[in-house]
């Protein structure tokens, strides 16, 4: 590719001055370590492999709550929750009384770094598998915006691009299926190929995450697979990031039942009426999770007893951590205008949701593996090129998930 802007550009009080290599960033949704190492370990992870030999591999920590549109919300502003405002798939207005989904661009308080590479002359393509993620990642982005899910809905007007399965060559995949990811990046390397795009974001979708664990053969197949499109990017000269979102925890019990705790219902038998839980994991696509996650907000009605509340519910099996208010904006990162009065998450293999009747098990495809939590927030970051020393120093510290664009575009010149 010729002609590829290096002019240096801002967001969010973060420099990035990019080379004239097509610099792509790949968000593997739901991807935990274990995944990778297992299918390396199988001799099925060439590229992503060499990737962590020739450039760097580590573990970075990702925004709380570890879900989707959090993180990757993050990854494109370069910011925490508490800054972007995005702090799940799904909130409780207080403002309107409301439990309203968050997917589009109205909710984001942060401009994209996306946004600003266009602006400096960068070719930016956005890749989702979801459509959900879409309207968010894309905001203000003079380029092309374009989802897995809807492919061949893309129209140049309101896409940046039309024809889009000819031009990616495969037709438009269902959501539920591990076609999602891979067109993903299938049309990340079409992109770079027919000089389209040189500024990529890359987010596929953890439906293989949820539905296989890293030893099934289904999974080893998937990544397989995935490194492959990787590597024909490598190809192309691409200085590559890849992160997750969240990683992936199996939450159920010894005889393979889920291992939920309602949380509205064991408040109401403990304390009565007056609480209102919200699932933040909740989104359309029901049979990833159920809407079932690691973390849930509580919104208590009389204030006075938080304080109790918070207590009693520290000390039930299978809760890890509770925290009010206060605590969620400065531990978490939270907005403190978007969460509730209380914060509750919970161990490894377990889930908390609301009451029975808001959660449809049967539509789970498969077993209960799900995310949201402390156990999910640590996930892989691999980088193609070898960092810099400044980087180098920082990857020993505490990088973040959201730190990835920083570390592919500032730290490997």
């Amino acid at each position: 590719m010729n002609n590829i802007s290096t002019n240096t550009f801002q967001a969010n009080g973060i420099t990035y001055r990019p080379s004239n290599k097509p610099i792509v960033v790949i968000c593997i949704d739901g991807s935990a370590d274990e995944y990778l190492d297992v299918t390396a370990a199988h001799g099925r992870l060439q590229s992503l492999t060499k990737m962590s030999k020739n450039g760097y591999r580590g573990m970075v920590r990702g925004a709380l709550p570890s879900f989707t549109n959090v993180n990757n919300s993050s990854i494109v502003t370069g910011v925490s929750p508490a800054v972007h405002g995005i702090c799940g798939n799904f909130f409780y207005d207080t403002t309107k009384d409301e439990e309203v989904m968050m997917n589009s661009s109205e909710y984001l308080r942060a401009e994209t770094l996306l946004a600003a590479a266009a602006n400096a002359g960068r070719k930016v393509a956005v890749v989702t598998a979801k459509e959900k993620l879409r309207d968010i990642l894309s905001h203000k982005l003079n380029g092309i915006a374009i989802s897995a899910e809807k492919a061949n809905q893309a129209k140049t007007e309101t896409h940046g691009i039309d024809d889009v399965e000819a031009k990616v060559g495969y037709p438009t995949p269902t959501i539920y299926s591990p076609e999602a990811s891979l067109f993903v990046l299938r049309a990340g390397t079409a992109l770079i190929q027919q000089g389209l795009a040189d500024f990529l974001y890359l987010s596929l979708t953890d439906y293989m995450q949820h539905t296989y664990a890293p030893e099934a053969e289904e999974s080893l197949a998937f990544y397989e697979e995935m490194d492959k499109e990787i590597g024909k990017m490598l190809e192309l000269g691409a200085v590559i990031g890849a992160t997750a979102d969240h990683g992936m925890n199996a939450k159920i019990k010894s005889d393979g039942t889920p291992n939920v705790l309602f949380v509205e219902d064991m408040l109401e038998q403990q304390f009565g009426s007056g609480y209102r839980v919200i699932c933040p994991i909740t989104d359309p696509y029901v049979k990833h999770h159920g809407a079932l996650g690691s973390y849930v907000v509580v919104h208590v009605d009389d204030k006075s007893r938080i304080e109790e509340v918070k207590e009693w519910l520290s000390l039930q099996p299978g809760i890890t951590e509770v925290h009010d208010k206060q605590s969620a904006v400065r531990n978490l990162e939270q907005p403190e205008d978007r969460t509730g009065d209380l914060v509750v998450m919970s161990a490894r293999d377990v889930v908390v949701g609301r009451r029975p009747q808001y959660h449809d098990l049967a539509a789970l495809d498969g077993t209960l593996r799900s995310h949201g939590g402390r156990y999910e927030e640590m996930v892989p970051m691999i980088i193609s090129h070898p960092l810099n020393n400044e980087y180098r120093v920082r990857a020993a510290g505490d990088p973040r998930n959201f730190d990835i664009f920083d570390f592919t575009v500032n730290g490997t010149h």
